[in-house]
């Protein structure tokens, strides 16, 4: 029995505590599946991290961001002016580069058959 594969874009939201310095961790991954119109965001966010490279840093602060993405990613309210947009544009928006403290890392692609497992084993392998 073959499983259908679909091609899908991840990017890792990555958390940049000092923009000048460049020193970053990896807090999240998106994932966006076209096929089956499924875009989502799972984040973690490491407070050792964070402190250890900040000490001075928002916790709260990184924390909203880093839900934010997940609420753009959700669609609906919760995504603000982006709520009208499909799953595509969501994404596109979030990867868009940024010099914030929450900012995304390169697209890369895969195939799936499961885009909500995937979300999940690359927050797994990648983040946690």
């Amino acid at each position: 029995m073959s499983t259908t594969r679909d091609v899908f874009e991840y990017a890792l939201v990555r958390v940049v505590p000092r923009v000048e310095r460049g020193e970053m961790f990896n807090a999240g991954v998106l994932v966006y599946c076209r096929a089956k119109s499924f875009v989502a965001a799972r984040t973690h966010l490491d407070e050792a991290k964070l402190k250890a490279l900040d000490p001075d840093a928002d916790v709260a602060g990184v924390r909203a961001a880093l839900r934010a993405v997940e609420g753009v990613c959700g669609g609906g309210e919760a995504a603000g002016q982006a709520a009208g947009d499909d799953a595509g544009r969501r994404f596109r928006w979030l990867v868009a580069p940024r010099s914030t403290v929450v900012q995304p890392g390169p697209v890369h692609t895969g195939l799936t058959a499961d885009p909500e497992a995937e979300i999940e084993r690359l927050l797994d392998l990648l983040v946690r």
